[in-house]
């Protein structure tokens, strides 16, 4: 190991034991590149000094967090994802009187906003609570406001309507300054909260969990963890969303979950644990 590993080794540990952010399973790689790029926007010469500083100075670690947060997103990224939701899991959505949907990793918001405008049209979103959560506060007061700029629109509408959408889009928000802004009526059913997937524990009888394009970051036991933590989260029969490069074959709870449309990673939970055996669902 060297110095500047050692470096990095012991600036995470500082954060966690100050902050309660565990980023020391996160992927080494990517860890690496985004504490570089933190230390290149901080103005000094060695990882090791901003450790005081993150200590002491809340400014600055709000500041070093950012780096480590993964904030690449879009509305309807990935549009086939949605139109294999609509087609695979809302109709079994639409059978439940109360629907319970949890999107982790929202970052700046566009996927739970996407997801609330499929909602609206699948005539769902009167009877469903979602809870965006990320780790990030900024990013969370971000999404919570809804407002993107505006050049962004053509590649959103885009999107849309790759998803199946059926409206015109420019339904869900209004132009004003340079930005969108998504309209209230989206934000209802939604509640954004501060949530870390390393340390924080799930949310109980969940139908629908969202945590796409976030566990690539993540090393093999981290994910394992996040994974039981999703696991104890959804209702049987619930539905598990990973992003395209994400899989769930490999894990720990690979066997009580069945592919819906493996090629968008769409997974159903099919059986539950009873006395640390597994059993089918009723």
């Amino acid at each position: 190991m060297d110095n500047e590993d050692i470096e990095i080794k012991v600036l995470l540990e500082a954060v966690r034991l100050k902050y309660g952010y565990d980023f020391t399973q996160y992927a080494s790689a990517s860890v690496s590149r985004r504490v570089k790029k933190a230390l290149s926007e901080s103005g000094l010469e060695k990882i090791s000094e901003m450790i005081p500083r993150i200590i002491y100075d809340r400014k600055f670690f709000n500041s070093f967090v950012r780096n480590l947060s993964i904030n690449v997103t879009e509305m309807f990224r990935d549009p086939l994802f949605y139109c294999e939701l609509r087609e695979r899991v809302i109709p079994y959505l639409q059978t439940f009187p109360h629907i319970k949907i949890w999107s982790a990793g929202v970052s700046s918001g566009e996927e739970v906003y996407s997801l609330a405008i499929l909602l609206k049209e699948e005539g769902l979103y009167d009877r469903s609570m979602v809870y965006a959560t990320d780790f990030n506060d900024i990013v969370l007061e971000s999404a919570e406001k809804g407002i993107y700029p505006a050049d962004n629109i053509q590649k959103s509408t885009k999107n849309y309507q790759k998803a199946g959408g059926r409206e015109s889009f420019g339904k869900y928000y209004h132009a004003d300054y340079g930005s969108a802004i998504f309209d209230r009526s989206l934000k209802k059913n939604i509640v954004f909260a501060n949530h870390n997937l390393v340390t924080d524990s799930g949310f109980g009888e969940m139908n629908l969990i969202l945590c796409r394009n976030v566990m690539i970051y993540f090393n093999l036991e981290l994910q394992n963890h996040v994974f039981q933590l999703f696991d104890s989260s959804l209702c049987n029969n619930g539905f598990l969303c990973l992003g395209s490069k994400e899989t769930i074959d490999l894990s720990v709870i690979a066997d009580a979950y069945m592919p819906v449309s493996k090629k968008h990673r769409i997974y159903q939970k099919k059986i539950h644990r009873q006395g640390g055996t597994l059993k089918n669902a009723e």
